[in-house]
């Protein structure tokens, strides 16, 4: 269904194509973007929508159409170009976006040091000043002069996206804003994007959370195989998502696991030195997520099973018996597998195929008198595929040729090859639409009988749809324990507002080398 808005558009796509090989990303399509208006931009993974945002950005080339702005022709040539009109992008990956060596303070003014008459890189305390006022001025706490690389990867989002509102665009594209923040975070940056709208900004929201889209889109388009699949309203979000996946998106009812015995358990933990003890149990066939705010100490649990990170004091029992992981070696070779939050620097190697990047943890196995069997690996490889229902022209493609919820698949894929005891995943939703993440957690299920699963979760609805029990983390401890069976929406988000920290959830402390 068409929707009309009466306002003169900002920006007008006519006929815009794009073709990378034999893949035709984009395919003749045409919108307009009103000032003042937030729309939502749907599509599955490998619908365009990434393309379409980079020839906007001034990113990549369209092959063909032509972009107006106020009714004028323009051409971009680089992000340059696109920011000297006010077109500002925050793409997905997050690193793409950040200087590392460079300090956080240097990163907020990345784009003011690049200018050639810029001289903060000679006044270090107007320097300071300066990213002092952008990060005040969004009710920012930040580590100014700590290296960018000290902080999470909530954090440097945080980061960018103020850097963004501090170019004062006229048209913003926020690609998965959300996808590194938790609820009280996300509320933050919806308050903020209001304000935008108040003035004049045009925005485009690229998310897969549909509850973000009922918070602040205006109306939604839909991009389905590279092409226009119709215009939406706010109201009209179940069309749009019929749309966007060609099928009506049903209502995902709770079915609880079959739990067995104890696998994992932690007896007075304790993270920092600072922080309260904690107990906590993980039991075979069970999925427990751990969830909290930014900077609550989800991940850094996590780091500690996996032997990157030392506890204060505390103890582990793996299967009956004391345990203590010295390496992320030690726990692999124990069964203990962490798939890290950051899937493009954490568990993806540049250039590396399908087929190697399924197999690197494991490819002793698959390696007799130091020579690769690749017939063996290869079979390994195609039988996952098939079985997480990958899509991909083959194994030997590159990563990078695949859509995010596809790459997740083979990080998640990669330790399902090993017989793990204990399975943990730090954010695996990130960057998946609706149908790759329903798949990703039946995936889940399916496979989780033979071991315990804990998955790191900070968006409250995706907590609710894959967890069997949910544990509340805040100051680097588990604070409370909730069984999933019964548990409403209402009462986990009341739990999470309980922490002193909602009260400034844009608050960011730096983290160890060990967990950035």
């Amino acid at each position: 269904m068409s929707v009309v808005v009466a306002r003169a558009p900002l920006i007008q796509v006519r006929e815009l194509s794009k073709t990378f090989g034999s893949n035709r990303a984009l395919d003749r399509v045409s919108l307009q973007i009103h000032p003042a208006e937030v729309v939502a931009l749907l599509g599955a993974n490998g619908a365009g929508k990434s393309t379409l945002v980079k020839i906007l950005a001034g990113s990549q080339r369209a092959d063909g159409g032509e972009i107006y702005i106020d009714g004028q022709p323009r051409q971009f040539s680089s992000p340059l170009s696109a920011r000297r009109v006010g077109i500002v992008a925050v793409h997905q990956q997050i690193n793409e976006g950040i200087a590392p060596g460079l300090s956080v303070a240097e990163n907020l003014l990345l784009d003011e040091l690049c200018k050639p008459d810029a001289d903060f890189w000679l006044n270090r305390r107007r320097l300071l000043e300066r990213a002092a006022s952008i990060a005040a001025g969004l009710g920012l706490v930040l580590p100014l002069e700590q290296p960018i690389e000290h902080l999470g990867l909530a954090e440097r989002q945080l980061v960018v996206l103020a850097r963004a509102f501090a170019l004062q665009p006229r048209l913003l594209i926020l690609d998965e804003p959300t996808a590194a923040l938790s609820d009280a975070e996300a509320q933050r940056l919806f308050g903020l994007i209001d304000t935008l709208r108040s003035r004049g900004v045009a925005i485009v929201y690229i998310s897969h959370r549909l509850s973000d889209l009922q918070r602040v889109a205006d109306r939604a388009i839909v991009l389905r195989d590279g092409r226009l699949a119709g215009e939406f309203s706010a109201r009209q979000l179940p069309e749009a998502v019929h749309a966007m996946l060609g099928q009506a998106l049903e209502g995902h009812a709770y079915t609880p696991g079959s739990v067995g015995r104890k696998v994992l358990g932690a007896r007075g933990l304790q993270i920092l030195p600072r922080s309260r003890r904690f107990d906590f149990d993980l039991h075979q066939g069970e999925v427990v997520v751990l969830t909290g705010l930014l900077g609550a100490g989800k991940s850094e649990i996590a780091e500690v099973l996996f032997g990157l990170r030392k506890a204060v004091a505390g103890s582990l029992q793996l299967d009956g018996m004391d345990w203590l992981p010295g390496s992320p070696r030690a726990a692999i070779r124990s069964g203990v597998f962490l798939a890290a939050e950051d899937r493009a620097s954490q568990s993806l190697v540049p250039d590396f195929s399908l087929r190697r990047t399924l197999t690197l943890p494991f490819l002793e196995r698959f390696t007799r008198a130091g020579f690769i069997r690749n017939r063996a690996e290869a079979a390994a490889v195609e039988a996952q595929v098939a079985a997480l229902g990958i899509k991909t022209a083959g194994i030997e493609v590159p990563m990078s040729a695949l859509s995010g919820g596809n790459q997740q698949k083979v990080v998640l894929g990669r330790w399902l090859l090993g017989e793990g005891r204990v399975l943990i995943l730090d954010e695996p939703f990130q960057g998946v639409d609706v149908r790759a993440r329903r798949e990703i957690g039946q995936l889940l299920r399916d496979s989780a009988g033979g071991r315990a699963t804990l998955v790191i979760c900070a968006d409250v609805d995706e907590a609710l749809e894959i967890a069997d029990r949910i544990l509340l983390v805040r100051d680097h401890a588990v604070v409370a324990e909730h069984p999933r069976a019964g548990l409403e929406r209402a009462t986990l988000v009341a739990a999470l507002a309980g922490s002193d920290a909602s009260e400034n959830p844009f608050h960011a402390t730096p983290r160890s080398r060990a967990s950035a």
